[in-house]
């Protein structure tokens, strides 16, 4: 984290204006993330905050009725669309600099691709005099193809030339974009995304909820939260449970959340004969994810692209051991035979066979669950997550001479 200035020499602000940019707001990690962070950034004194975001799209669900609750300040602008539209993306960069012209923001702090690149650039245009790139996860990598690796990694780098600081949900996100040549180590500032963590806390093994969903007191429950989305790793999951089912016959996978691939999906479990042993939630609201991992034996998440994923923290707030892919920061929260399990990506055979470890040996699940639960109490707190940003907002601005 940065550390240019002394605390101490460092004032509240009298009137500091922060404006978040986000391309959705569905129900997802780096969603709730900057949610969260605006809400606790009301209670900071001296401090304005604004949410400007796409339109929310999909069925992944939406969090535009928390974000609601930063007293009516979420503009939505239509055009700021994911996939690529050249003109509606000139037409997103227009009104998003027309917008903070008319904010005039002290700091912009930006959100996922699309919005990531255009916010930035519109900052720049309107003279934003810090701004501020959250990097929640990779937009270039081995999980897409050479030329989208190129047009990413080209973007990415143009929009650095106007970036002041970056924000990173998991260490590796910082060697990843120094390793393509984007930004300099003291640009980097890793800030686990912080959740509410009472409720993970104080998740029970609910009886009734798991009657409900469709589970035996006696069955071992694999869970995986997360879009039912391409890279998230569902289907990898489903075969690895198929190899692992004949061990372990009072196995059940659990799938909270909902997604484009839904049906793609149960075509598997039913092709694999899986039927019944495979249960889809559906969508469900984060408020409620708490008493889903509390049926949990464990977690699951074999998923390609992410930065850290909450799902991870959530789980071992609960006392659930993980097995995860060695995604980029897995092994800064899954860690290897401390909280979980970390397997190469794609290993499927490994994935099973570390299920079946956490299957047979209760005393581990105990015990590394033990160990997940101090591990983020320690470290994911939404009020450090917060705490963090608002340091480096302060050092940043003060660098720039924009005083209380």
């Amino acid at each position: 984290m940065l550390k240019r200035f002394d605390d101490s020499t460092i004032q509240p602000f009298n009137n500091l204006k922060i404006t978040h940019i986000i391309t959705r707001l569905i129900v997802g990690g780096a969603q709730e993330n900057t949610v969260a962070t605006l809400l606790g950034l009301r209670q900071k004194p001296g401090v304005e905050v604004q949410l400007v975001s796409g339109p929310t799209t999909g069925p992944e669900g939406s969090l535009e009725a928390e974000a609601a609750k930063i007293d009516g300040r979420l503009t939505i602008v239509p055009e700021l669309v994911r996939p690529v539209h050249p003109l509606k993306d000139f037409i997103a960069l227009r009104k998003l600099e027309q917008i903070l012209r008319e904010q005039k923001p002290d700091i912009v702090h930006t959100h996922s691709g699309k919005a990531g690149i255009l916010g930035r650039l519109a900052a720049k245009r309107a003279g934003v005099p810090v701004i501020i790139h959250h990097i929640h996860g990779p937009s270039f990598g081995p999980f897409q193809g050479a030329l989208a690796n190129l047009v990413f990694t080209a973007a990415e780098k143009h929009a650095a030339k106007v970036t002041d600081h970056f924000f990173c949900s998991a260490g590796a996100m910082t060697q990843r974009y120094l390793a393509a040549g984007i930004g300099r180590p003291e640009m980097f500032t890793r800030i686990f995304s912080g959740f509410d963590l009472k409720p993970f806390l104080n998740a029970k093994n609910d009886l009734t909820l798991r009657q409900k969903t469709g589970l035996k007191q006696d069955h071992f429950v694999i869970g995986k939260i997360g879009r039912l989305f391409k890279l998230k790793g569902h289907a990898d999951l489903v075969n690895a449970f198929a190899k692992l089912l004949p061990h372990i016959p009072h196995a059940r996978l659990l799938f909270v959340g909902d997604g484009m691939l839904r049906s793609k999906i149960e075509n598997q479990v039913h092709a694999l004969g899986l039927d019944g042993k495979v249960i889809f939630t559906g969508l469900v609201p984060p408020g409620e994810v708490a008493h889903y991992v509390g049926i949990m034996d464990c977690l699951a998440h074999l998923s390609y692209r992410e930065a850290l994923s909450r799902a991870l923290p959530q789980a071992l707030a609960a006392g659930k051991p993980v097995v995860a892919y060695n995604f980029d920061g897995a092994d800064e929260v899954c860690l290897e035979n401390k909280t979980g399990f970390v397997v190469r990506t794609g290993d499927i055979d490994a994935a099973a066979q570390r299920l079946r470890q956490l299957a047979d040996e209760p005393g581990l699940r105990i015990k590394l669950g033990q160990a997940g639960t101090d591990f983020v109490k320690a470290n994911f707190a939404i009020e450090k997550m917060v705490d963090d940003q608002y340091t480096v907002y302060q050092e940043l601005a003060a660098e720039r001479g924009i005083r209380a």
